[in-house]
């Protein structure tokens, strides 16, 4: 199979593809966005208290 069949091929098979809306796209970003804050801020949470044990403990 070649170059030029694999394009046509995907030609087809985006066609078969349900794109979600603009507000859709929107609000699974900002979705993302607000449970990545959420697990920065959980495991630096973490991270801080780990430093501060161990600090005490050397």
């Amino acid at each position: 199979m070649g170059l030029t069949e694999y394009i046509k091929e995907t030609k087809v098979e985006m066609k078969h593809v349900t794109w979600p809306s603009r507000r859709q796209a929107i609000a699974f970003t900002v979705v993302v966005i607000l449970i990545s804050i959420g697990v920065a801020l959980y495991l630096g949470f973490f991270d801080f208290l780990f430093t501060l044990g161990l600090g005490k403990i050397i």
